[in-house]
């Protein structure tokens, strides 16, 4: 039997995590963590203004849904780029077609969302833009290689 239990989470209690690199930059409020024993992950994720949460990228094994809470931000996606706006839905696959990249296009408001994964004990982010693959143990992003070199199956055994 589980001893999951039921979450009630209010923003203004969840305490933040702040990651900052150039372009990049985001506060995610983790209301449910890969470690527990839910089958998705749960965050409220704020994004500044003129910034991105993640560079773009798609995961092999995990489907991701944003709820767009506030603000205005851009999408960017293969098919091209979407406008986003409160109240959207984006339900993103895992593979390729999912691949993704939330921009906050506000000058001066915080684009805030609703984050919700489903979870894999080990997933697989792939970031076209940058040639790089990693590996994404229990939820924490784990090794990261350059995919340049495509070396055989058997190489080295």
């Amino acid at each position: 039997m589980s001893k999951s239990k039921i979450t009630i989470a209010n923003i203004e209690d969840t305490p933040s995590k702040h990651e900052s690199y150039q372009n990049y930059e985001y506060f995610k409020h983790l209301i449910v963590s890969k470690k527990s024993e839910n089958q998705c992950t749960v965050a409220i994720m704020e994004i500044p203004p003129q910034k991105s949460a993640f560079p773009y990228h798609f995961h092999a094994g995990i489907t991701e849904v944003f709820y767009i809470i506030s603000g205005n931000g851009n999408l960017e996606t293969p098919d091209g780029d979407k406008a986003v706006k409160k109240g959207d839905v984006i339900v993103l696959p895992p593979g390729e077609d999912g691949a993704h990249r939330i921009t906050n296009t506000s000058a001066s408001e915080l684009l805030v969302y609703l984050d919700c994964d489903t979870t894999s004990a080990a997933d697989v982010a792939f970031y076209p833009h940058s040639g790089k693959v990693g590996f994404i143990i229990n939820g924490q992003p784990n090794t990261f290689f350059e995919t340049s070199e495509n070396v055989d199956y058997y190489k080295g055994e």
